[in-house]
């Protein structure tokens, strides 16, 4: 069996074959490009979302701070108050044994004038 084409109904199988190719050619690209469209829509939705949680987590992050330091400056005004108050309610062990020998030398000298008075008083009498 033999066939038999003329030039022209071969140039027109060619056309209408590269025709089919290119029309399923098109038909792929299409869906590939709507894929791709898709794709890039919920990769953009996400990134939105991404965004959004971000920016409240930073807001959350930026009350807490301004929370955490007005705390601070309260403790900075309390350490500050204890630290007026320190030298009134506590006294360092070296000014304590100061004041203490201080104390015990006017004793002794005190107790020697006694003695001195009581020594001159017997000996007067």
């Amino acid at each position: 069996m033999s066939v038999t084409l003329t030039f022209w109904q071969l140039i027109t199988l060619l056309l209408a074959f590269f025709a089919a190719v290119f029309a399923g050619a098109r038909l792929l690209l299409s869906q590939i490009d709507r894929r791709l469209d898709d794709r890039f829509l919920s990769l953009q939705e996400a990134a939105k979302a991404g965004d959004a949680i971000i920016h409240e987590t930073l807001r959350q992050h930026i009350n807490e701070e301004s929370k955490n330091s007005g705390q601070l400056i309260e403790l900075e005004r309390q350490l500050l108050r204890w630290e007026a108050r320190l030298p009134i309610d506590y006294v360092r062990r070296e000014d304590f044994i100061r004041n203490q020998t201080t104390i015990e030398a006017k004793l002794d000298g005190l107790a020697l004038k006694l003695d001195n008075s009581q020594t001159k008083g017997v000996e007067h009498a």
